[in-house]
């Protein structure tokens, strides 16, 4: 019975785990409100899931809030550069696929590499942020390496990709989803980057092998 009532075991850690997922899901949703302020947000997002999902550090809400203060101007800059970018080629999207679909034949084929042609950047978006909750950068520094990583390690790229686009059309397309699907497509790319993180930085396979050490 002991267990039963200790709050980091059992039944208490998991209701503590859920709160966490659904509290920051939606307190992202709230600071990306303003849109600009979405690459901060998503940067605090992945670190506190890692910190505090991953991990089962105590104090989720306070993580978050840190994270967005200390990454706000490098994200607020990273993702004012992004938006406009992200419109070109959502825009050259719609116009490719208008020709595909209506004239088919060559047209549709660019189509079919354009829409391939955009697995990069959108996985180079993929990689700004995560990289930026983990770690300190400029903001040349976090897209240049953001785009090294994509192209490095291209089939954790693509897998990410595909969730993380899967995941805002599920959003989209219902209302609810968003009460815990951000966190959770954060806490699925983890264990696709931190892997990757870990190659490149000792410090934090160094902090990922204490924590499997403490765990029962």
């Amino acid at each position: 019975m002991g267990d039963f009532f200790n709050p980091e075991k059992g039944i208490w850690a998991w209701l503590s785990t859920l709160v966490d997922i659904c509290g920051l899901s939606i307190l992202w949703v709230f600071l990306c409100l303003p849109v600009v302020t979405a690459g901060p947000a998503s940067a605090a997002l992945y670190y506190t899931v890692v910190k505090c999902v991953r991990r089962r550090e105590s104090g989720a809400f306070g993580h978050f809030l840190r994270s967005f203060q200390s990454n706000f101007r490098v994200g607020l800059t990273a993702w004012l550069i992004v938006i406009p970018l992200a419109l070109l080629l959502l825009g050259g999207h719609s116009i490719v696929r208008w020709y595909g679909t209506h004239l088919g034949g060559a047209a549709y084929v660019l189509y079919v590499a354009y829409y391939f042609a955009l697995i990069l950047p959108a996985g180079v978006l993929c990689w700004l942020f995560p990289l930026l909750g983990r770690f300190d950068y400029n903001v040349p520094g976090l897209f240049r390496t953001a785009l090294q990583l994509s192209i490095t390690h291209l089939p954790s790229t693509i897998v990410v990709v595909l969730l993380t686009a899967q995941t805002a059309v599920f959003c989209l397309e219902r209302w609810w989803p968003v009460l815990f699907m951000p966190t959770l497509a954060s806490l699925l790319t983890s264990l696709f980057f931190e892997r990757i993180f870990q190659k490149y930085s000792p410090e934090l396979a160094a902090q990922e092998l204490e924590v499997s050490e403490e765990e029962p």
